[in-house]
């Protein structure tokens, strides 16, 4: 038994001695090989490549998200490299942290624009409510500067059209009368004592002197001053003409009336020329300057604009309403505006010097702060905090967030919010650095739904859908109408035909189409 024992452990030690030199053997070839050999690590390898296949190229689609797709690798025509894409909507691009991430596909399904940030002029247009008014250095009140009575009216009716020396009333006056007397005795006086000494004369000439200025301060005209000279004969009333074309605002001369020195017998305004008194509000007064160019608009004549110029500033602010006012001056031709009516006033802003600007489609503004998406590169969207300045009608100052000539997303903002939960990736990039661990993916918030469609409405871009129950929005089968994102997705599409179709709400009862597959 201890001799067939022996003979077994001889043969073990033969084993291990064959398997140790048959090791040091294979060490020794694979140090001769050089690295060439690793079999561990090569063995390693093949296995990780048999996990991971490798992705199927489909094509190549363009840098700037529009629907255009090649088979081959190409470029657009500002010399970007058209991106490829890959089975399963992957690219090559790896994500960043802080940015949302928008597969191809869906940057393409949505719409999804964007723009350079430029350097330009911003001309910036105020808009403010106003008044027509007459303008002031037109307006002649007329009013006798002796006391007397109304005559005889020539005139009688407000707002009667008036020529520069038109008759207006005749009035009589008891003091009219004497100092005609006394000019025409004066006159007769100067004349019968011209042999007479210097002295007498001259006295005499005082005294004619002193009526004929007694009546140019009552504003007799000097027309009726050399008829009366002439003649001898003093006039019992004297007739009041108007001095300048306009139109009569206001008359309160009434048949027979007393009047007494300086009241207001007409009042008389050039309506040639208007006055529009703009009210324009606290902040945009910085952008209103004297000289500037108006744009005047009148609900009673909508198809006609009206240009004047900015002629004053008012230097106080009506506290009500925290508005000041900003007077416009133009032409009134045809005298079709008419004082008291409400206009409408665009005013041109001062010249600035060249700012950062995006267009106003590009803000996203929540009430407490104000983001732009950026468009890193292609599918990679940067969430970025931005303090804006002056802005106009299409374009809106970038103070800081956005350097010039990044590219900023100008239409679909809502729809890569909600197909990329932005919330989340707003809240990573304003965390501390040590809480960004990843960047956000991609995850899409819209809904699912089974359906028919019954109508179509290419026009305004909707269609209505015969839908199954919606459990995401506990929802019953219904039908309802839903607003496609673009119009490529209407494209071949049929009343009758049975899709899936994934949708987003943009706005309060607003429901959108962002998929349709059959």
């Amino acid at each position: 038994m201890k001799a067939r024992t022996g003979s077994l452990l001889g043969a073990a030690a033969v084993l291990i001695a064959l398997a140790g030199s048959g090791g040091y053997y294979v060490g020794t070839r694979g140090h001769a090989s050089g690295p060439a050999a690793t079999p561990v690590a090569a063995g390693a390898a093949t296995a990780g490549d048999a996990v991971k296949p490798a992705k199927k190229l489909l094509y190549y689609r363009n840098p700037m998200g529009l629907p255009d797709t090649s088979p081959t690798p190409k470029k657009d025509p500002m010399g970007m490299d058209y991106i490829p894409v890959y089975e399963g909507g992957d690219t090559d691009e790896a994500a960043t942290p802080g940015q949302v991430v928008i597969s191809p596909q869906k940057v393409q399904k949505l719409g999804v624009r964007v723009e350079a940030a430029k350097r330009r002029v911003l001309a910036q247009t105020v808009r403010a409510a106003g008044r027509v008014e007459p303008d002031e250095r037109g307006l002649t009140t007329i009013a006798p500067k002796f006391e007397g009575y109304v005559e005889r009216l020539h005139v009688n009716v407000t707002g009667q059209s008036v020529a520069k020396g038109q008759p207006l009333l005749e009035a009589y006056s008891p003091e009219l009368v004497s100092a005609q007397r006394e000019y025409v005795i004066a006159a007769q006086g100067v004349t019968a004592l011209k042999d007479a000494g210097s002295q007498a004369q001259a006295g005499m000439q005082q005294l004619a002197q002193s009526s004929l200025l007694r009546l140019k301060n009552w504003d007799i005209s000097d027309e009726q001053i050399n008829a009366l000279r002439n003649s001898g004969a003093t006039q019992r009333t004297l007739t009041f003409r108007s001095p300048v074309n306009g139109i009569v605002m206001e008359r309160k001369a009434v048949q027979g009336m007393r009047f007494m020195p300086g009241e207001m017998l007409y009042q008389v305004a050039d309506l040639s020329r208007v006055w529009v008194i703009a009210d324009v509000f606290e902040q945009d007064l910085a952008a209103v300057k004297s000289g500037a160019k108006a744009q005047v608009s009148i609900n009673a004549y909508p198809d006609k604009a009206f240009s004047g110029v900015v002629t004053y500033v008012y230097p106080t602010l009506k506290p009500e309403t925290r508005t000041v006012p900003v007077r416009v001056e133009l032409a009134n031709p045809g005298l079709l505006i008419k004082p008291g009516m409400f206009a409408q006033v665009e005013l041109q802003g001062g010249a600035r010097a060249a700012v950062v600007t995006v267009p106003l489609s590009a803000l996203i503004d929540s009430g407490t702060r104000q983001l732009v998406l950026v468009q890193v590169k292609p599918g990679h969207f940067e969430p970025r905090e931005v303090k804006t300045g002056a802005r106009n009608d299409d374009a809106i100052e970038i103070i800081s967030g956005v350097q010039e000539g990044e590219a900023v997303v100008v239409a679909a903002n809502f729809l890569i919010d909600a197909e990329s939960n932005l919330k989340a990736a707003v809240g990573g990039f304003a965390a501390p650095p040590q809480a960004a661990t990843s960047a956000p993916v991609a995850a899409s918030s819209g809904h699912q739904a089974h359906g028919k469609v019954e109508e179509i409405d290419s026009t305004s871009g909707t269609v209505s859908m015969a839908h199954g129950p919606i459990p995401s929005l506990k929802w019953p089968a219904m039908t309802m109408e839903f607003k496609a994102a673009n119009a490529a997705l209407l494209q071949g599409l049929k009343p009758g035909a049975v899709v899936d179709f994934e949708f987003v709400e943009r706005a309060p009862g607003e429901w959108v189409i962002t998929h349709i597959g059959k």
